[in-house]
């Protein structure tokens, strides 16, 4: 130990004697850019504070290891992405002192939003004539050196003078060789991230659509319900029945403003090939503050390949999780002239036996609907699903003439059923496939919320649904 002394004394009285060298050597130093490394990662950036000094150059290298990140901050106007298996370099030179928010400016799944960090600006001090000589006892030959607010690690078997940052240990860690694989890793937060589709059977959820993701949708409903085996009328459980297609796309074009475009063959008795095109907006992730997650949808549909009869739409998507497998939904929706001319039918003689009693006939022009939902991830890839739509004023059905003891029409009456559907869902990679049953085949938005084949809450058809994103 004496020895030890024997020798750090010569030395640091060397550092005192030629602080009048050291002085000007530091203002080269200075100008040299001081190397900080971070990690990006779902969903934070390691280490998640960064001590700079104001007016020194600053080269950040920063490494994605599971999926493409971004670097931002606002206040210096610095924007990067950060790709994966590559070390992006970030080089500025602070003018003022502060504190600034630095977070992921790319997508990267429901905790984007959480995904920060700051960057802490120091002013420079000046030197205080105040030495401070520390030795590393698991390193021979190597001393820190603290003076004028800076810490030096001086290596005297290398040559070598490296500044050290508040808090960063003396000795440096080794270099990784090669970087993390990330496929477990990310895997493993696909599942967390996507606990449910963007449809539940019909009811929409504020899943988040990537910036720049290409986004199909196919869904299939067959008309006859399924009937318990034995009944002379069985057609293999509604196979062999008439069947409707639809079929749609949506592109994210940010991280939260997307556009969409359906298309659906029925509407009501008596196809009118409805063609659907909206836009949504999703405004919140259930993280942090939010207890929701918050997504809002406007579309206008046109019957006969959007010729005519147009319906507005105003709806909004909500969800919530019970626990990190079971999440319940809530959509309620508005529907403008979702009933053009106030009548079930624009044709009177499509009423049987054509009355003048029926031009007297009227339901409601608007309507309004509230979809509940549930999905249970029973599963990494597999989920269960529940939901139910009520509706006021306008509904689908059927209408029916009453007729008196002698079969003369005393007028009409509508039958409608509230929508009811359930299913199960199998994600693999980019698809998603749902095997569902439902009371009905129309799946727009102004007309999934009641049924069109008037099926009471015992009685289902079966159907699919198919996801697959293209892009992204």
């Amino acid at each position: 130990m004496i020895s030890r002394l024997l020798l750090a004394l010569p030395l640091a009285a060397c550092l005192i004697i030629c602080g009048a060298i050291v002085a000007p050597a530091q203002t080269e130093t200075s100008a040299s850019p001081v190397e900080i490394r971070l990690t990006a990662k779902k969903f934070e950036f390691e280490p998640s504070v960064i001590t700079v000094r104001k007016g020194r150059p600053v080269r950040l290298l920063i490494t994605a290891i599971d999926v493409e990140h971004g670097f931002q901050i606002e206040e210096l106007g610095i924007n990067k992405r950060i790709k994966p298996g590559a070390v992006t370099v970030v080089e500025f030179t602070p003018t003022k002192a502060g504190k600034f928010r630095f977070a992921c400016s790319v997508m990267c799944g429901s905790g984007h939003d959480e995904m920060t960090g700051e960057l802490v600006v120091t002013e420079q001090e000046g030197a205080t004539g105040n030495i401070q000589v520390t030795f590393d006892e698991s390193n021979a030959g190597v001393v820190v050196v603290e003076t004028g607010g800076e810490r030096l690690r001086i290596d005297t078997q290398a040559k070598t003078v490296t500044p050290l940052q508040a808090g960063e240990p003396t000795t440096p860690a080794p270099a990784a060789t090669e970087q993390p694989q990330p496929t477990k890793v990310e895997q493993k937060h696909v599942d967390e991230d996507e606990p449910y589709d963007y449809r539940l059977v019909n009811i929409p959820t504020p899943k988040r659509v990537l910036k720049g993701s290409v986004n199909l949708y196919f869904t299939h409903r067959f008309a006859q319900p399924v009937r318990p085996l034995g009944q002379s009328d069985q057609e293999l459980f509604g196979f062999d029945s008439s069947s409707v297609s639809s079929f749609g796309g949506f592109y994210g074009i940010t991280d939260r403003f997307y556009v969409n475009a359906y298309r659906s063959p029925v509407c009501q008795p008596g196809l009118c090939k409805t063609v659907e095109i909206g836009f949504g907006y999703h405004l919140l992730d259930e993280r942090g503050r939010s207890p929701i997650a918050l997504s809002t949808y406007a579309s206008v549909e046109g019957d006969d390949n959007f010729r005519k009869f147009y319906t507005y739409n105003l709806q909004f998507m909500m969800a919530r999780s019970l626990s990190k497998y079971v999440h319940l939904f809530f959509s309620p929706a508005l529907h403008l002239n979702a009933n053009h001319n106030r009548r079930f039918d624009p044709k009177p003689t499509d009423f049987f036996p054509a009355e003048p009693l029926a031009l007297l006939f009227n339901q409601d022009k608007h309507g309004a609907s509230f979809g509940f939902g549930v999905n249970a991830r029973v599963r990494p890839t597999i989920s269960l699903m529940f939901e139910y739509t009520p509706r006021v004023g306008f509904k689908l059905g059927r209408v029916d003439p009453i007729f008196d003891a002698n079969f003369r029409i005393l007028g009409f009456k509508s039958e409608s059923e509230a929508e009811l559907g359930f299913g199960i869902a199998k994600d693999v990679g980019r698809h998603t496939f749902a095997l569902t049953f439902s009371n009905t085949q129309t799946t727009t938005t102004s007309r999934y919320n009641s049924s069109n084949l008037v099926l009471g809450p015992s009685r289902f058809s079966i159907g699919f649904n198919l996801y697959r994103r293209f892009l992204k």
